[in-house]
């Protein structure tokens, strides 16, 4: 079998490692071995929390949203089911800048909401 050289690329593969670690703690931004177990790790990391960072502000949202219903006299599941019911269909991530922003949109939606559950029974 030939022989391969790999002081060029081997180098540069190296030296592209170290530069993605630039800023990590430790020897992990110095020494190639817990550099390149660090990098790793770092991919894991952001492959799972791209996906909890959805599952979060959802969880955001509807904290918000609970918090300004209940200002207006109904609890989240009475809200959103009041909304079903009026035929409104806003997702949480505007309702709950609604209720942060303006109150009065909110309270015109709690208000429709209102009348449709009234409506219902």
């Amino acid at each position: 079998m030939t022989r391969v050289k790999r002081s060029v690329h081997g180098k540069k593969k190296r030296r592209a490692t170290l530069a993605r670690t630039k800023g990590y703690v430790g020897r992990a931004n110095n020494t190639y071995k817990e550099a390149k177990e660090a990098q790793l790790k770092a991919g894991v990391y952001a492959y799972r929390d791209r996906r909890n960072r959805k599952r979060d502000f959802r969880r955001l949202w509807i904290t918000r949203i609970n918090a300004a219903a209940r200002l207006n006299g109904l609890t989240y599941g009475n809200f959103i089911h009041g909304l079903s019911l009026a035929g409104l269909q806003v997702d949480r991530k505007i309702l709950a800048d609604l209720a942060v922003r303006d109150a009065e949109a909110f309270t015109a939606y709690t208000a429709a909401a209102k009348d449709a559950l009234a409506a219902k029974a």
